[in-house]
């Protein structure tokens, strides 16, 4: 029979196994399967160093990470019911304010178009909570780098870098269950 520690150590003090990993997210993580899939995304990208960011290559242009990991994410939310609740949330402001166009076409284009900038910025703020979390359980690092100098403090055109430790980098390739 499994048995399951009832105080468990730190990361650090562990080995680290896909387990290790999803025992220290659900401990630190309101949404562990949303974290999860950050992290491995996050590791997806990151180089052999485990660093990530601040930008990431997305098609042909460089984006910052946060934004990367966002968009990543975004169609996993596309069919959810807050979707629709969204939609007509926008469609009754916009045209309670008089900004939605009576042609069909163009009204429903500018409520995307206002959507779609909504699930951004959610999904920015639910990927920095996510890192957040991450870096409580001790399986990523946070920095930010940028226009003058890294520093660990954002702001001065800085973005994040996350950087995943080599245990957590090797656990996740090679998807050890014990």
């Amino acid at each position: 029979m499994l048995e399951l520690p009832l105080s468990r150590p730190p990361v650090a003090d562990r080995g680290l196994d896909m387990p290790g990993i999803m025992r220290a997210i659900a401990d630190h993580s309101a949404r562990p399967r949303y974290t999860f899939m950050v992290l491995d995304l996050i590791a997806r990208v990151a180089g052999r160093d485990g660093a990530a960011g601040p930008l990431v290559r997305d098609g042909e242009q460089r984006v910052p990470i946060r934004e990367w990991l966002s968009a990543a994410i975004a169609p996993s939310a596309a069919r959810h019911h807050y979707r629709k609740a969204t939609i007509e949330a926008v469609r009754a402001d916009l045209a309670q304010r008089g900004l939605l166009p009576a042609d069909a076409g163009q009204a429903e284009h500018l409520v995307e178009m206002e959507v779609a900038d909504r699930v951004r910025i959610s999904g920015m703020t639910a990927v920095s909570r996510a890192v957040s979390e991450l870096v409580r359980a001790g399986l990523v690092k946070r920095h930010y780098q940028g226009y003058r100098v890294d520093h660990h403090n954002r702001g001065a055109q800085r973005h994040a870098v996350y950087t995943v430790s080599a245990a957590v980098l090797a656990a996740l390739a090679r998807g050890q269950v014990g």
